[in-house]
């Protein structure tokens, strides 16, 4: 059994804004973990919730029948467009110290951002035209090439949550076409 990322501050930052957004809605929960934002879209009156990890013990942990699961390496396996993307990533650089099971649920590439760009690098084909993106970020994610590929996307980006703990500053993206 893998090890699935427990609900911590950035998913309780990312849950607290989710509400707002998801009513009526298709939503795709990229990076699902335990499946609790999937969760809180359901519970909020999203229309359908789909919840994808590359970790099967994630998606096993997911008991809601509701909620479509898809075992894929981001948008590998998913089909299809969505009202909102909800993505909690791995976003932090790589930790020489940190063991290869922790590393995958945490550690966004060498730098910490290349996960990110990753999914940039396919989310608007599985955009509706009106769709809303929230991605988590964190002030160890360095920024440059994202805020890039934003703008080569088309997409706009801007802070509507953020906290600040002792280590890092976690944000909200809200990101639209």
């Amino acid at each position: 059994m893998s090890l699935v990322y427990e609900p911590a501050e950035d998913s309780y930052l990312l849950e607290s804004v989710i509400k707002r957004y998801c009513k009526n809605k298709a939503v795709l929960d990229m990076c699902t973990g335990t499946g609790i934002l999937a969760k809180s879209a359901l519970d909020n009156g999203a229309k359908s919730v789909t919840a994808v990890d590359i970790n099967k013990s994630a998606l096993d942990s997911i008991k809601e029948t509701k909620i479509k699961k898809i075992r894929s390496s981001l948008f590998q396996k998913v089909k299809g467009k969505f009202d909102l993307i909800i993505c909690n990533p791995p976003y932090l650089p790589k930790d020489q110290n940190e063991d290869k099971e922790s590393e995958l649920a945490t550690t966004g590439g060498d730098d910490g951002d290349e996960f990110i760009l990753k999914f940039l690098d396919n989310v608007k084909k599985h955009m509706e035209k009106e769709g809303v993106i929230l991605l988590l970020v964190s002030s160890l994610t360095p920024m440059d090439k994202i805020n890039k590929k934003l703008e080569k996307e088309r997409l706009v980006s801007k802070v509507i949550a953020s906290i600040t703990m002792f280590f890092e500053k976690l944000e909200v993206l809200e990101i639209k076409q």
